[in-house]
């Protein structure tokens, strides 16, 4: 008489019960996300400040030496819509594919497929957009699901394995399509993370057999098929690195032309308020032009000498967002610079036209550039 095989889901259960991986990985990523909400993110959406602070993935900073970003990244939510979507699909497929491959090559498989999605995420969205979430870490769960479906489409019952194979493809497909056509989904992780998680199932797979019942394993050696799946999947990931564009401007410099615009805003502040008062007591007190000579060129004139010669030492890409900012701020102080000369050299003079001409200077330079544009977010 001959046994049927168990159903795969109980073949499953048998074989291991606990899923230690897959809620690790949830409870992890809930708790990055409670954390981010204690450091200012938003519940529904989080700035992309908070984003970069946080380790997500950005060309200009990932490629200025900044690697780690590409597995922090695949921890970071953009708000609780993002993560519900990200961790629900990560229990439904999780819960099968850890038991599938056990939870040692469950761990390779996720992060092996996070990883290599964020790097394709690095040549699609090159350096306009801030990425970040688990989804492809997800796919790649997916992708192994298929290989190990497909791995075992002998052995399977017929409508199960229609079932899960196709749901999966359904899975995998309408979400690809949806970010095609809907802006801020990094399709690029997706694809990536999906296509490695393909490979590295492939490659891992452990044929089920009625030992499984058990509790025990049978350890084949890995067959030809395995190896060119690994060997492709080396491949893919030699390729994709070799393919990274050089980055458009270096986060390092960005954040440095940042925190030195910051400052100019603020001193430029304290001495546009300190040139006033000046002017203002001096017309009050009926100060000597020679003094206030002395005191415009120690206190406005040569703190915007300074200003400008910092922001001049500033070496920023022009493609960097702070570029045009840092460009119109130089052009300011050094208005500024020249007035305020002027201004020193009429009270010198006792030219009353000269002084005149250097206000209306200073006036006419009294506008400030915008602050620095912000790269968009991807998912």
């Amino acid at each position: 008489m001959t046994v049927a095989p168990l159903p795969l889901i109980d073949q499953l259960i048998a074989r291991r019960r606990r899923i230690p991986v897959t809620s690790a990985l949830i409870v992890a990523n809930l708790a990055v996300f409670a954390a981010m909400l204690l450091s200012g993110a938003g519940l529904w959406h989080s700035a992309n400040g908070i984003q970069l602070a946080w380790g997500a993935n950005f060309g200009p900073a990932t490629k200025d030496g900044e690697w780690w970003r590409l597995g922090s990244a695949l921890f970071l939510h953009f708000g609780l819509l993002h993560l519900g979507m990200n961790m629900l699909s990560l229990l439904d497929g999780g819960r099968l594919v850890e038991r599938m491959f056990g939870p040692l090559r469950f761990v390779a498989i996720y992060f092996v497929s996070g990883l290599t999605g964020n790097l394709l995420s690095l040549i699609v969205q090159g350096d306009r957009a801030v990425s970040g979430g688990a989804s492809g870490a997800i796919f790649g769960v997916y992708g192994a699901l298929l290989a190990f479906l497909w791995q075992q489409r002998a052995t399977l019952d017929r409508r199960e394995f229609v079932r899960l194979f196709w749901g999966a493809c359904l899975f995998a497909a309408v979400t690809i399509v949806l970010g095609l056509n809907i802006a801020g989904i990094d399709n690029g992780a997706h694809i990536g993370g999906f296509v490695a998680g393909l490979l590295a199932g492939a490659a891992l797979v452990r044929p089920l057999d009625d030992s499984a019942v058990l509790g025990r394993y049978r350890q084949p050696v890995a067959s030809a098929g395995q190896w060119l799946a690994g060997l492709g999947l080396a491949l893919m990931v030699v390729v994709l690195v070799i393919a990274i564009p050089a980055p458009r401007y270096r986060w390092s410099e960005e954040v440095m032309a940042r925190d030195e615009i910051r400052d100019f805003i603020g001193a430029d502040r304290r001495i546009a308020h300190r040139w006033n008062t000046l002017i203002g007591d001096a017309q009050r007190n009926g100060a000597s032009f020679d003094d206030l000579a002395g005191q415009i060129e120690s206190e406005v004139a040569l703190p915007y000498q300074q200003s400008f010669e910092d922001l001049s030492d500033l070496h920023l890409s022009p493609a960097a967002p702070s570029a045009a900012t840092l460009r119109e701020l130089r052009q300011y102080a050094e208005a500024r610079r020249d007035a305020s000369r002027a201004l020193v050299e009429g009270l010198r003079a006792h030219d009353m036209d000269a002084v005149r001409d250097a206000l209306e200077a200073a006036s006419r330079a009294g506008e400030r550039p915008p602050a620095a544009s912000r790269p968009a977010p991807a998912r």
